[in-house]
């Protein structure tokens, strides 16, 4: 039956997509059960819907009262520059690396499953920061029920492997299976995809909207108990077929660790965008971040998003600029450490 999707949806899922903020991505499902077209072709989608909306909707009420299943915060607000996830099996040295690379609080034991909770903290990288979130181990055998919720706020992740572990491989592979399973890839591509919410593409067996994309990092810890980590991390991607970047560092050491936010920094194709009001200096301090490509119209959603589409002119200082002050449109793209000064 023909999806006969209307503009309205399309753009409700679009905006959803890109949305990182949990109650703004609650507005845009409840548009999107509003826009989509009731008949039998969208049934399946309709409950897709629904459910995404009950679970967006106690997230955002908290923590409910009594029993241990609605007292656990599933999800993090993401802050910063871009929410990584830490994923890796039992023992991998998950938390100690969180725990090195934030300062956090996480729990470190020599047994399994000392992560129960998520656990933010925040890595700085120069003028800004990644958030990063500790889960809970995933393995052939056990994952928590919630992880894949948890997951979705996430832009990219960091797969934690231990390589002096002899199941490692078969860690990489049940991993990326498990949550394959609940819709949730883990990709070697950190360049944003853009899935178009056509009529053909409704129609399509395949077609997920909620399927969740996340650039993997593959980062080898406690690298200073191999002898050549280098070349056994060729022979786990051998034997593994993973594809993902990679890095080999050790937490204990801090071997390595302070290439992690370059290497994010890099691969999320993070820009820096200062502010500047007119007459004044510009604010030096604390950037806006957006993704390469993004253009003037999406810091002005970030510095006032109901006052975004009042966006009279733009001025633009930095390599974005042909010169320094030049008056730029909203589809202007921007570079890192661009000034813009935006009047409304």
């Amino acid at each position: 039956m023909p999806a006969n999707l209307s503009p309205e949806y399309r753009a409700a899922e679009e905006a959803y997509r890109k949305a990182r903020d949990p109650d703004e991505r609650l507005i845009h499902l409840r548009e999107m059960l509003r826009t989509i077209p009731k008949h039998k072709g969208t049934e399946h989608l309709q409950a897709d819907i629904k459910t995404r909306i009950k679970q967006a909707t106690e997230d955002s009420a908290g923590p409910r009262k009594g029993g241990a299943r609605g007292g656990l915060a599933i999800t993090v607000r993401p802050e910063g520059a871009a929410q990584i996830a830490l994923l890796g099996p039992p023992n991998s040295g998950k938390s100690t690396l969180h725990k090195a690379l934030t300062g956090s609080q996480a729990e470190v034991g020599p047994y399994p499953f000392t992560t129960r909770i998520p656990m933010p903290g925040m890595l700085l990288h120069e003028d800004v920061q990644f958030q990063l979130i500790d889960l809970p181990p995933v393995s052939a055998s056990f994952m928590e029920p919630w992880t894949p919720n948890s997951l979705q706020p996430a832009d990219a992740a960091l797969l934690i492997v231990d390589l002096t572990d002899p199941e490692c491989i078969e860690h990489v592979t049940a991993i990326a299976e498990r949550l394959a399973a609940k819709r949730i890839s883990l990709v070697d591509d950190f360049e944003p995809v853009e899935v178009a919410a056509t009529e053909e593409a409704l129609e399509d067996e395949d077609y997920d909207p909620f399927a969740i994309r996340l650039p993997t990092l593959l980062v080898v810890s406690k690298c200073e108990l191999l002898e050549a980590p280098e070349r056994e991390l060729e022979v786990l991607r051998e034997l593994s077929g993973a594809t993902y970047p990679s890095l080999v560092v050790s937490a204990d050491k801090g071997i390595g660790t302070d290439g992690i936010s370059a290497r994010l920094f890099e691969l999320l194709g993070v820009v820096r965008v200062y502010s500047k009001v007119p007459g004044k200096p510009a604010d030096l301090s604390r950037p806006f971040t957006v993704r390469r490509g993004d253009t003037v119209q999406d810091v002005a959603r970030l510095v006032h998003r109901g006052l975004a589409g009042d966006l009279k002119t733009a001025r633009l200082w930095g390599d974005g600029a042909q010169f320094d002050g030049q008056q730029v449109s909203r589809e202007h793209p921007l570079a890192d450490r661009d000034v813009l000064e935006l009047s409304f």
